[in-house]
């Protein structure tokens, strides 16, 4: 999979636009999965056919892994494990497009940290009043329990980003998300065992599993690194900013679930506070 998508040429920014999609669509696909598997059958499906694909399409040479390779490539798996895990727990009790954003303050707060300028301050306001505009201030609505998954998924992100820039400079990066996706298991798996929810895979299951793996994993894996050939970084992680954006309308259009005015509004002020950090933070 990932030498076909070397082999067609895409622009960078419909490959980066066409990975959101992908993303999202994805994550339609879970929910839609969750009553059958609950969040940990389908995540331990989602991780164990993006292992297997990855596995079988980059080929790592594990025997010749190195100690700070495989030190560096464990943690790794483990922190993009437990993000997909939490997502999805937040997923289930929460529309889309408000776990996106929410997850989304992960990697805006490390953007931010140790920053001193006034501007930089400014994002920080616009994260915290999206965040404001979100929370169930009168005790009901929106599930608590949901906003914590969120944004526990978000500080695992915060922490993949951290492990993965260390990891790819002593692991090439196809090599790494492959071997990392093995590691990714291990905090997910045995609760998916646990919940015997998944003793109910069916040969259907198992290829919506795969079609799973493939919008959530692969295929948006490949656009990136091939977008991220041409185009700028900082041009990339703004456009990613989209991303809750993007979720919202994916959970309109494919699982009908509706926003508030205010909640939109929370969404447009996170992601212009994450598109701001993203050109101003140096």
């Amino acid at each position: 999979m990932l030498a076909a998508a070397r082999r067609i040429t895409i622009p960078a920014l419909p490959a980066v636009l066409l990975a959101i999609i992908s993303v999202q669509g994805g994550a339609a696909i879970a929910k839609g999965l969750f009553p059958v598997l609950g969040p940990a059958g389908t995540a331990s499906v989602r991780i164990g056919f993006s292992a297997l694909i990855l596995l079988l399409a980059v080929r790592p040479r594990l025997g010749r892994l190195t100690a700070p390779q495989w030190r560096a490539v464990v943690p790794y798996g483990l922190a993009l494990g437990s993000m997909n895990f939490l997502f999805y727990c937040a997923l289930d009790r929460i529309p889309l497009g408000l776990a996106v954003t929410l997850e989304f303050v992960g990697p805006l707060s490390l953007a931010l940290l140790g920053s001193r300028r006034w501007l930089d301050a400014v994002w920080a306001v616009l994260a915290a009043a999206g965040i404001a505009l979100i929370a169930p201030w009168q005790g009901g609505g929106l599930d608590l329990p949901g906003m914590g998954f969120a944004l526990a998924a978000g500080a695992c992100w915060a922490i993949y980003i951290v492990l993965g820039r260390r990891t790819a400079a002593v692991l090439p990066g196809a090599e790494a998300v492959a071997v990392g996706m093995l590691f990714a298991a291990l905090p997910v798996v045995p609760f998916g065992v646990a919940s015997e929810q998944l003793l109910g895979l069916t040969p259907l299951l198992c290829g919506l599993g795969a079609l799973l793996a493939l919008f959530s994993s692969v295929l948006p894996f490949s656009l990136e690194m091939q977008a991220l050939r041409t185009m700028p970084t900082r041009t990339f992680s703004v456009l990613m900013s989209l991303e809750p954006v993007a979720a919202a309308l994916s959970g309109w259009l494919l699982l009908h679930e509706q926003l508030t005015a205010g909640q939109w509004l929370a969404v447009a002020l996170i992601v212009v506070a994450s598109a701001g950090a993203t050109l101003t933070v140096k």
